[in-house]
């Protein structure tokens, strides 16, 4: 994937594959994670106690992206965070 930036932005494509980092409220059930694709899921607890799960994983375009942010939806789970990342592999 071919990027440029713009006004500090990285210019990344629509329908080009990406990696993104998903982060959630409260913990995926493991029966559910086939639903979400390819994505590795990791748990987390703050000090707090407040649980989150952090969906990390390469999605074919933004359809996909969708996809899982929908599954999400239909799971009651609150999206904290969307974030793409840049591929180590890519630099």
């Amino acid at each position: 994937m071919e990027e440029t930036k713009k006004n500090g932005f990285h210019d990344y494509s629509f329908s080009e594959p990406a990696n993104y980092h998903i982060k959630i409220q409260g913990r995926v059930v493991e029966s559910w994670w086939d639903r979400l694709g390819d994505m590795e899921i990791q748990i987390h607890e703050n000090p707090g106690g407040e649980t989150y799960s952090v969906l990390t994983g390469r999605l074919n375009d933004q359809a996909a992206l969708s996809g899982i942010l929908n599954s999400l939806y239909e799971l009651h789970h609150v999206v904290l965070e969307v974030q793409i990342v840049k591929d180590n592999k890519e630099e």
